[in-house]
């Protein structure tokens, strides 16, 4: 079985951008510079065969390049505790059409419909561990954060290989934009 995922990879630029970010959140697990990405649609554990389907249908897909802008932080929470921290994505007209192809072509490659809302986001940290005021008072420091926007030109789709710190993400099969 393949864990895998289609996401926007970063420049180098702007993970060092959001990795001077890190730091000062007791109990909070950052997560890597070279892990950074922005998810497009997480697809889960997956047959090869079914893996193939899925190049197959990524392969299909037709948009153009747009500017992509990070700013601002955010939590997520999960059974009532901030589980995560992120740095927001701005929702513009080229980030919702190249999601909404991947979705549209995962769907007609097999796959169940995404039920989560599209909430374009790169994550900073697992926060499960860190005290909520510490989180709070970090976001509010932090909340004007903006990184230049960035020239996307391409998609990714990733495995996922869980390990014993950290999540090693393996870039698979990259899909240009025209």
């Amino acid at each position: 079985m393949l864990r895998l995922f289609v996401a926007l990879p970063l420049p180098a630029e702007v993970r060092g951008r959001l990795a001077a970010l890190s730091g000062g959140i007791p109990g909070a697990k950052w997560v890597p510079p070279e892990n950074y990405h922005l998810t497009l649609r997480f697809i889960g554990e997956v047959e090869p065969w079914r893996a193939q389907e899925v190049d197959d249908a990524l392969a299909t897909i037709r948009a153009r390049p747009f500017a992509l802008s990070l700013r601002g932080l955010g939590t997520f929470e999960r059974g009532g505790k901030i589980s995560a921290l992120w740095v927001g994505a701005e929702r513009t007209e080229g980030l919702a059409f190249l999601q909404g192809k991947v979705e549209t072509a995962l769907q007609r490659a097999g796959l169940e419909p995404e039920r989560r809302r599209f909430a374009p986001h790169v994550t900073l940290a697992r926060t499960d561990k860190a005290a909520p005021e510490k989180l709070i008072a970090f976001v509010q420091a932090h909340n004007l954060f903006r990184a230049p926007p960035v020239m996307v030109e391409s998609f990714t789709l990733y495995s996922s290989h869980l390990g014993k710190e950290q999540a090693v993400y393996v870039p698979e099969v990259e899909y240009a934009l025209a």
